[in-house]
């Protein structure tokens, strides 16, 4: 999924109210399990109840002004697209592996494919890491890719190092070292609870994209960063309002795309192809 051109460019203000309106009123609806949408008066409402400013929002007659406007539209498009297009293509573990398997039978996979942390019956290969690692392995013509990098991501000038991020990144194209592209995986098939260590996944992922904008913004070198996430239950039973921070996170830049479950099929040859193009032009 890429961020929509219409809110992808909205200053930290705006999602500082994105935030603070989500918080107040809840991201979904206990009852109906939906993800909630505020009207314009909720949203005043909420703002007020907080003690904060409600003026740039409506005007005299009780109308949203342009931000107000352009805030209404985002909650609706951020239930729209997560309703529509993410939890449709989000796999249970069966799929999950049906894809695999049928992916691993049609393209003889080389690279890596390792097995999940899981034990005794559950213990199997981790399907979501797999097809991601054969997908590009199948597009990367012939291109080296780091799949399980174990090592920090470092970006270097002239062979200094310039900045090296965090944390470990799950995968880097082509070398952990000035990489065209890198991703994280997040795939909790066999998680009963949407508990702390999913919603650490979250932030972690807003950490590194926040040390990439500043490497783009003083460095003016880009890294694409991608976010693969999947596990039906996980993420959509239990964890909508997480699925909110994601589409935030999104729009926010710190990540180029998100791509739930299925999607990955769909959309990351095409995206491994782009870096191939990359990497051949820095040749």
């Amino acid at each position: 999924m890429k961020p929509s051109e219409q809110f992808l460019r909205q200053p930290k203000s705006f999602w500082a109210h994105v935030r603070s309106i989500s918080q107040e009123r809840n991201y979904t609806d206990r009852e109906t399990k939906q993800i909630k949408v505020p009207n314009l008066s909720e949203i005043r409402r909420r703002l007020q109840k907080i003690g904060l400013s409600t003026e740039h929002i409506m005007n005299d007659r009780e109308e949203p002004a342009e931000f107000g406007a352009t805030l209404l539209a985002y909650f609706r498009y951020r239930a729209d697209v997560l309703g529509k297009y993410a939890e449709p293509r989000l796999m249970d573990v069966e799929r999950a592996k049906e894809v695999f398997e049928q992916l691993r039978t049609r393209l003889s996979p080389r690279c890596p494919i390792p097995m999940n942390k899981q034990g005794g019956e559950k213990k199997a290969f981790a399907y979501l890491t797999g097809i991601v690692n054969m997908l590009v392995e199948a597009n990367a013509e012939g291109f080296p890719c780091h799949y399980d990098p174990r090592k920090l991501t470092t970006i270097t000038r002239h062979g200094v190092p310039l900045r090296t991020l965090a944390r470990r990144m799950d995968g880097a194209f082509p070398n952990v070292v000035n990489p065209i592209a890198v991703w994280e995986i997040k795939e909790y098939y066999y998680t009963t609870t949407f508990g702390s260590r999913v919603a650490d996944g979250v932030y972690e992922t807003l950490l590194d994209g926040m040390e990439l904008e500043e490497l783009r913004e003083h460095e003016q070198i880009d890294v694409k960063h991608y976010l693969i996430a999947d596990a039906h239950y996980t993420w959509w039973v239990c964890g909508r309002s997480y699925l909110c921070r994601i589409i935030d996170m999104l729009h926010m830049g710190y990540v180029d795309e998100v791509l739930f479950g299925y999607e990955v099929v769909e959309r990351l040859p095409e995206i491994v192809r782009e870096w191939v193009r990359l990497a051949r032009a820095r040749a």
